[in-house]
């Protein structure tokens, strides 16, 4: 059996998959966050390109994925899919263990999956500048680097812990051009009110989100980029999904049971949704899909299914997703990119319709299982991936007491080469496992939008 699968470049997907399209009933739509009434394109245009508004609502089943992109993607896709074989061999499991590896990526993740596209369109539009939000910096340093693929100016603002925790993905997106500003900065509105209330915050993703978005909107050169959440963020990471799929059929397999780690849920909804799809039109009732989430930010496993702001400031639409509340601030973990009060619509949705199940762990099992992969597999993953292999870890370890051969497939989704002082940080001994902040989330989610 092949460790190693790989797709030539020609055989990369040419066409996203919209999951909306097996939907049995329509989304919830967003709406507006003054009025409550039903967003309508024209609201949108004001921070996104029209190509990007719709695919956001879409019905379309395949949507093309025009050369330009496609020609930037074969950098490094299609991306291999490998085969654990010597952690299945560590785990002593008769599970049969795969991963598609979107750190080969030149930012070392799947996020440029959708920068690369949404650059695009941008660029097609004449925009000038995009400004977006990033938490760990994988998608800070994506949307970098595919705003210098067509020549846009970028300003990323980064959450301020991760900032400081993970300074070389701010100088990342520094070489390719960007300007990355810890967040709350005083450069915005938004950033500081917050400031004034909580001068020694830590940050959130919610706050970076506010900030820019009023940056976009008030600057006519400027679009706002988002990079996970959205369906259109969804569609176009399908493509890590799409080529799984195929590469799982040239030795003659199917996954048992799909993983990846959530945060907004773009890389789970990218290996995920291709699946999903087959599960909704009844092709493959039986395949099991796993979203994995920090204990410390619990938003599927914890949180409220109901409409909610993105962001803390209240400037975004309100989605129909599962939420801890839009103004709660996680606890400063090491796995930046899942700090995150809500999640994808279309993820959330599934998980309320059982299509999905999830799960939480703490920080310290986390790195336990991603140590385990380094030490077996070789790759040093992200802190954000590793919740995917804790997963993997607990599943292959029941097939080992049934006796079970199931197929287990995950996103790897990035590599942890700049997250290493964290890494650093557990092998001392000296990683805190943060309990889940019953009372700062109920606080929270009293202060939801009233929505009729």
């Amino acid at each position: 059996m092949q460790s190693k699968i790989l797709l030539e470049e020609d055989e990369m997907p040419k066409r996203w998959y919209n999951v909306q399209a097996d939907l049995p009933s329509p989304l919830d739509p967003p709406l507006h966050p003054a009025t409550k009434k039903l967003v309508t394109p024209d609201d949108l245009r004001v921070i996104f390109p029209m190509e990007l508004i719709r695919q956001e609502m879409s019905p379309q089943r395949y949507i093309d994925i025009p050369e330009e992109v496609r020609e930037i993607l074969t950098l490094w896709r299609p991306s291999p899919l490998y085969r654990a074989k010597r952690l299945e061999k560590a785990l002593k499991t008769p599970a049969k263990i795969y991963y598609k590896y979107e750190g080969v990526s030149p930012p070392g993740s799947h996020k440029p999956n959708t920068a690369v596209a949404q650059a695009y369109y941008n660029m097609k539009e004449g925009i000038e500048r995009i400004a977006t939000e990033t938490g760990a910096g994988q998608w800070g340093s994506a949307l970098a680097f595919a705003t210098s693929q067509f020549g846009l100016g970028c300003t990323v603002y980064m959450v301020r812990s991760s900032y400081a925790q993970k300074p070389y993905r701010k100088i990342m997106m520094q070489v390719w051009g960007a300007e990355c500003i810890p967040s709350p900065s005083t450069k915005t509105n938004a950033g500081r009110t917050i400031l004034e209330k909580y001068p020694e915050t830590s940050g959130s993703l919610g706050i970076a989100i506010s900030e820019a978005v009023e940056d976009a909107a008030t600057h006519e050169n400027t679009n706002y980029s988002l990079g996970s959440v959205l369906n259109h963020v969804c569609l176009h990471q399908t493509v890590v999904g799409l080529e799984a799929k195929e590469q799982l059929a040239m030795v003659d397999s199917y996954p048992d049971m799909v993983i990846g780690c959530v945060g907004g849920g773009s890389n789970f909804a990218g290996i995920s949704f291709p699946f999903a799809g087959d599960k909704l039109t009844g092709r493959r009732k039986d395949v099991e899909i796993v979203a994995v989430e920090p204990a410390a930010c619990p938003t599927l496993t914890k949180g409220i299914y109901t409409y909610d702001y993105g962001d803390v400031a209240g400037l975004t639409p309100l989605l129909k997703m599962y939420t801890l509340g839009h103004d709660f601030i996680p606890a400063a973990i090491h796995a930046g990119g899942l700090r995150y009060h809500g999640d994808s619509p279309l993820v959330s949705r599934f998980v309320h319709d059982g299509v999905m199940r999830a799960v939480a762990y703490n920080q310290n099992e986390v790195f336990e299982a991603a140590k385990l992969f380094a030490q077996t597999e070789g790759i040093i993953i992200a802190p954000e991936t590793a919740h995917a292999v804790k997963a993997v870890v607990d599943e292959a370890m029941k097939c080992r007491q049934t006796g079970e051969e199931k197929v287990i497939l995950f996103n790897n989704s990035g590599h942890g080469h700049f997250d290493l002082s964290a890494y650093d940080i557990y092998l001392q001994g000296r990683l805190e496992d943060y309990e889940y902040p019953t009372d700062l989330i109920r606080d929270s989610l009293a202060r939801l939008p009233k929505v009729s």
